[in-house]
């Protein structure tokens, strides 16, 4: 499935993140920082416009490309894969699918250039329900009027935009959501504090609070009442993301393990020699590499137009579970130093890769969408 143009920048990438972003991943975990000086490396390297086109600043490349990017960056650090992830297929997406020409030319070429966009879905009591959004949005004149608070939201305090939905209409039965770009520095938006989380503590995550937020009309991200459509598209995309970063953590931990193996001696032989370890082994193998082809798979689909969102979600939900059993049996392997915090990357990982599980749709949310779309196969009396 992989040409050769990706075998070599597969190598060109792990090269980059292996100089730039691993020497800096330990310390980003422990001391909960957001790695502001990987920015400037980011861009330069044409990271933060990955599907942005050339005529607004960006340098695009395909999805398979794309999932390399991030599961190599999640192979050494896992915030900066999902601050990737967040900023290009979150963030950057609605705007380059559902946006205006204006609004591209506005925010784009920023974008390309290492200001971070955010995705505002979550809400306290809209999670995996997510068309259950209370934030409210009021049309008064030339402009709207937007109340609310977005949880769990990805670069939250460093973002200098981000994508909110927003109900626009006060009928219960109505799901009319509204997409919005919405600006950190106009007045009535504000941030909270950064969470305090059991993995990737080195990227950002917040509330927002929008308080009497007057947004102009032309930031109205597409047409009224088409937001919640717009934000399950963005996530079909974004499911991939998860995917190749849960994919790029397993892969941190395997080969951590596996090297491991190889080197601790116990009774005089490497305990790699003993057939438990070996069969360890070819499990956590086996399930990377299924991983691996199911991404590439949804990532070929995507690029070639066809309805990939099922695939999508098959990629998350199986690499998700299979790399959180992936890091958890490296921990295993290394025996009592895996568990010390700080010294193997697999501890880390384990922590890390958790969140893939449930961000985007937590495994419960992606076995209904797998199921639903096999049983409108059977109903429609289609192809199984």
């Amino acid at each position: 499935m992989l040409q050769k143009n990706h075998l070599v920048f597969r190598e060109k990438i792990r090269s980059f993140m292996e100089k730039e972003v691993a020497p800096l991943a330990v310390a980003l975990d422990l001391e909960q920082r957001f790695p502001d000086e990987l920015i400037k490396p980011l861009t330069d390297e044409k990271l933060m416009g990955m599907l942005i086109s050339e005529e607004y600043g960006g340098s695009p490349i395909d999805t398979i490309s794309y999932s390399i990017v991030i599961e190599e960056a999640s192979r050494v650090c896992g915030s900066t894969g999902i601050t990737l992830a967040a900023h290009n297929s979150l963030g950057c997406y609605p705007i380059i699918r559902f946006g205006s020409d204006e609004q591209k030319k506005k925010y784009l070429p920023r974008a390309a250039q290492g200001e971070l966009i955010a995705f505002a879905l979550s809400e306290p009591d809209a999670g995996s329900d997510a068309g259950s959004t209370r934030t409210y949005a009021k049309k008064e004149n030339d402009h709207w009027l937007i109340n609310g608070s977005k949880c769990w939201i990805t670069s939250g305090t460093k973002a200098f935009a981000s994508i909110a939905s927003a109900k626009t209409s006060k009928n219960p039965n109505e799901r009319a959501i509204t997409c919005f770009i919405l600006e950190k520095e106009w007045k009535g938006y504000a941030t909270g504090k950064k969470e305090n989380k059991l993995g990737l503590r080195g990227s950002d995550t917040a509330f927002l609070h929008f308080d009497d937020l007057k947004v102009p009309v032309e930031n109205q991200l597409g047409d009224v009442g088409e937001g919640f459509k717009q934000m399950l598209i963005t996530l079909d995309g974004g499911r991939i993301s998860i995917a190749a970063m849960a994919l790029g953590l397993g892969q941190g931990a395997y080969e951590c393990a596996l090297k491991y193996a190889a080197e601790r001696k116990q009774f005089g032989k490497p305990i790699s020699s003993n057939q438990a370890i070996q069969h360890k082994l070819a499990d956590m193998a086996t399930s990377l590499e299924a991983s691996r082809l199911l991404i590439y798979e949804a990532s070929r689909m995507k690029d070639a137009g066809q309805k990939f969102g099922h695939y999508s979600a098959m990629a998350k939900l199986f690499a998700s579970e299979a790399a959180t059993k992936v890091c958890a049996t490296a921990i295993g392997i290394l025996g009592a130093v895996g568990f010390e915090t700080g010294k193997y990357p697999p501890e880390r990982m384990w922590r890390d890769v958790k969140l893939c599980e449930i961000g985007e749709g937590t495994s419960e949310i992606q076995r209904l969408i797998i199921a639903r779309e096999a049983l409108k196969r059977v109903e429609a009396n289609e192809p199984l």
